[in-house]
Order: structure tokens, then C-alpha cells, then sequence
């Protein structure tokens, strides 16, 4: 039975489209910045409901080049969570600002706007909230109003939720600007990387777009100090093959994450919770156990790939520890203690659910 996800299963699904669109790339002699990342760059505003897309290198890249062209730098602080993918808060530090790491809510794993308040009361200055929405979960609104409040600017992190939504408003569309990763295990993946910034300001999208290119708006002379990091036209046709069916996707990931919380009924694991209002589009399917380590290791023995999606919160981990700056994150750290990923992606079958339901049903 086949569990794991493998990008070659989703090149496998668009094969022909695929080819084509790499065909035309090479067919066109255009390999950077060419007419397919302008075509994608228009096609994923409009998707996601912005005004302007930028197309970047990766998801990291994504979030640094939104910070600094949002006017964040050397000196600033940025709030945002531990309980994040590393990438987060290397973003933060290759900007030049330093982190303030605020506690999640312990039924959606995202920042808990309470906690950003006190935190954000207590150390006045900080510039910026970077808002991550994880597992594809959104996070809360009202943590972008308790940022605006302060007079910080909001980025948000969507490199796990792409076309997630609460209350009709796309993720992307809340803040100042916000980051995508296309990583190959993402909702919408490339082949390789990529990333973009999403923003409905024409200051910040002119600024992103010099800081993307050695700082240039016009070309060998740079008018800031920028940096390379660009969405090559091959990632960007295989993108626009995706992009068509990320609803469908998304819909299928919402299908099986369905099919899991019915079978896991009744047993001893918390099943993932949807924010009311929102659509979730499950990048992960995390439920938590007391028990998780044994149920981990037991699930893993039945070559079931579960995993954890993370093993150890940022300010713990041995480059942050003891030097980053964060609040008490008591909700953080037990989730981390936790948490655990069961298999799901759009090409898995519900046969591989059902197993591993009854597995968890069993050893739970």
C-alpha cells in the first residue's frame, strides 16, 4: 500500500500538460524573468485575490524579501511563533530584525492573538507580525487586528495554505504582503523550488521586485542593495499546469482529512479542528497523543510514514536557543510533545486511510 507522497506522483497526474509547458519553455529561449513568470505571476493574483504576485526563488526567500521591502531591517523586531517551520524565523534574521516568539492556540497550533497582545504590551517597538497559517489551517483575524492596533505592519506566512480562507478572505489577502513557498511538497508545487510575494500595495510589489534582482529598476545598476533570487520560467509553466487544479486538490486533502476524523472517533487522539468560518486545506493532518512516541514508533512499524511536523520548537532548537527572545510557551512546547502527522496528500487512497485508521484504532 502506498502511503508516502512523492512529487513524481503529481508530475505523473499532469504529465502531458507538464511536457508540453516545458517544451515551451525550451522551445522559447526565454529561461528568466520571461513570459511564463509574468503569465503565473498574473494567473496566482488573480487566484489568490491580490493585485500583484512577484515570483522569488523559494519560500524563504519569500518571506525576507517581504519583510525588507515592507521597510523592515537591522535593529526592527518581528513577532511570530515557534511552533513554525525554521524558515520562518531564518527569514526574520536574514532581514536583519531579530524575533519575538509569542505562544499558538492549542486547538489550531496558530499564534494566539491573547498571547500577541501581552507579549506585544510588554516589549513596545516590535515593527512587524510575521503570521503563519500552519498545516494549512488559517490563523486568526484577530491577530492581524491586535497587530494594527500596536501599528505593526503584518506579512503573512502561507507556505502551507495555499487557497485556505476564513470568513471569505483568502489567505494572502489580509496583510501588507504575504510569502508562498512552492516547494515540491506543497499544495501548489513545483519541480524544484519556488516562492512568491503577494501584495495589493504597488510600493511594496516595485520594491520586491528590485530587491528579487540585485536591487536593480534598470538593468547592471542597482539602486539598493538586493540579491538574486528569481522564479525561473521553467518552475513557472509547471506552475501554471497546477495552479488549475489546486482546488480540486485542496478539496481532496479536505475529503480525507474527513475520513480520518469520522474513523478516529472514539479513540484516545485529538483529531485536527477547523477554525470556524474557514476552509482548511490540511497541508498536514495533525492529531495529538500523550502517548504520541510510542504511537509514532508502532504506526512506523507497520511502515505507516507518520511523522511530526515539528520535533522542536525554534526557540529551542541549538541555533535559537538561549538567545531569541520569546514569551512563556507553555501551549508551544506541549504541543510539540504531542503532535503527530498521519499520512495524507491527494493521491493517496482511502484504502491507505482506512489502514491507518484502524491501526491507530487498535494501538490508540
Amino acid at each position: 500500500m502506498q502511503f508516502t507522497f512523492h512529487p513524481h506522483a503529481d508530475y505523473l497526474a499532469h504529465q502531458a500538460e507538464i511536457d508540453a509547458a516545458i517544451r515551451r519553455v525550451l522551445d522559447s529561449g526565454h529561461h528568466i524573468l520571461g513570459p511564463e513568470v509574468s503569465a503565473f505571476e498574473k494567473e496566482f493574483a488573480a487566484a489568490i485575490g491580490t493585485a500583484h504576485c512577484v515570483g522569488v526563488a523559494n519560500g524563504t526567500d519569500a518571506v525576507h524579501i517581504a519583510l525588507r521591502a515592507c521597510g523592515v531591517g537591522s535593529g526592527d523586531v518581528v513577532a511570530t511563533v515557534s511552533h513554525t517551520a525554521v524558515a520562518t524565523v531564518a527569514a526574520i534574521e536574514l532581514s536583519g530584525a531579530s524575533p519575538l516568539l509569542v505562544d499558538i492556540e492549542p486547538d489550531t497550533f496558530t499564534l494566539d492573538p491573547g498571547k500577541l497582545d501581552a507579549a506585544l504590551t510588554a516589549n513596545p517597538g516590535v515593527k512587524a507580525l510575521v503570521l503563519v497559517h500552519i498545516y494549512g489551517q488559517p490563523a486568526s483575524l484577530a491577530s492581524v487586528e491586535v497587530a494594527r492596533r500596536h501599528g505593526l505592519l503584518v506579512i503573512e506566512d502561507c507556505a502551507q495554505s495555499h487557497g485556505a480562507t476564513l470568513e471569505g478572505r483568502t489567505t494572502g489577502t489580509w496583510a501588507d504582503a504575504a510569502a508562498f513557498s512552492f516547494y515540491p511538497t506543497k499544495n501548489l508545487a513545483a519541480i524544484g523550488d519556488g516562492g512568491a510575494v503577494l501584495t495589493n500595495s504597488q510600493t511594496i510589489a516595485a520594491r520586491v521586485r528590485e530587491l528579487r534582482q540585485y536591487g536593480w529598476r534598470q538593468r547592471y545598476i542597482s539602486d539598493s542593495t538586493g540579491m538574486n533570487s528569481r522564479l525561473d520560467e521553467l518552475q513557472a509553466a509547471i506552475l501554471r499546469v497546477k495552479l488549475g487544479s489546486l482546488s480540486a486538490s485542496n478539496q481532496r486533502r479536505r475529503d480525507l482529512a474527513a475520513r480520518y476524523t469520522a474513523g478516529l472517533v472514539g479513540t484516545s487522539i485529538t483529531a485536527p479542528v477547523t477554525r470556524p468560518g474557514a476552509s482548511h486545506v490540511f497541508h498536514q493532518y495533525v492529531v495529538r497523543s500523550p502517548q504520541r512516541d510510542e504511537l509514532l514508533a508502532a504506526l512506523n512499524s507497520r511502515n505507516i510514514p507518520a511523522a511530526i511536523h515539528y520535533p522542536q520548537p525554534v526557540h529551542s532548537q541549538p541555533a535559537y536557543a538561549g538567545r531569541v527572545q520569546h514569551s512563556d510557551l507553555s501551549e508551544t512546547e506541549r504541543a510539540c510533545r504531542e503532535i503527530l502527522s498521519l499520512p495524507l496528500h491527494p493521491h493517496l487512497s482511502e484504502e491507505a486511510v482506512d489502514f491507518t485508521i484502524n491501526a491507530v484504532r487498535e494501538l490508540a
